[in-house]
């Protein structure tokens, strides 16, 4: 375990090679679990706000289930998710030939929206525990990951490499850069 700053990150991000191979997981993130991506009030507020620039982008079902609930459920234990097309995949959930992916990120990406997807989705497989005084920083491994961790492994890309993007978007670059050199 590394201490930096408000968080505790665990030895995963460097011991492990990890990079998405989304041609032959076809985005089981997305769509397996047994809850939502964990949301933000911010990401909420957001959500509720460019409704009508994600939804173009996303599958009927999806649409009807935020109709239906709104653009955040809760999770066991009570933490805001994104909600859930008949308890699988996530709502904002779209098909790209047959690879989940996710319809705010096509929003974003035609520049339709400020934001890109919610930062625990940009984060993954990195998940986020907030204590009382610091953030707890942990791999979460996940059978359906198993491709991602052979292309890592063979391509040698550390997991704290692999969502650079998404830890620089969460606690900055010069957090990530001090990260960086105490992992190397």
């Amino acid at each position: 375990m590394i201490a930096l700053d408000n968080t505790i990150i665990s030895d995963d991000l460097s011991d492990v090679f990890f990079c998405c191979d989304m041609e032959k997981c076809k985005g089981a993130c997305c769509i397996e679990g047994d809850a939502g991506a964990p949301l933000t009030e911010e990401e909420i507020s957001l959500l509720e706000d460019h409704m009508d620039e994600i939804r173009p982008f996303m599958a009927e079902e999806g649409i009807a289930s935020v109709e239906l609930l709104g653009v955040f459920d809760y999770d066991a234990e009570g933490n805001f998710v994104t909600p859930l097309v008949n308890d699988r995949e996530c709502a904002f959930v779209c098909f790209d030939n047959g690879i989940a992916r996710c319809a705010i990120e096509k929003a974003y990406q035609e520049k339709n929206i400020p934001f890109a997807k919610p930062v625990s989705c940009h984060l993954y497989p990195i998940r986020i525990k907030q204590g009382k005084f610091n953030d707890m920083v942990n791999y979460h491994k996940w059978e359906i990951c198993r491709k991602a961790l052979e292309k890592g492994h063979k391509e040698k890309i550390p997991l704290y490499e692999f969502v650079a993007g998404a830890l620089i978007r969460r606690y900055g670059r010069g957090w990530y850069n001090r990260l960086v050199k105490l992992l190397r």
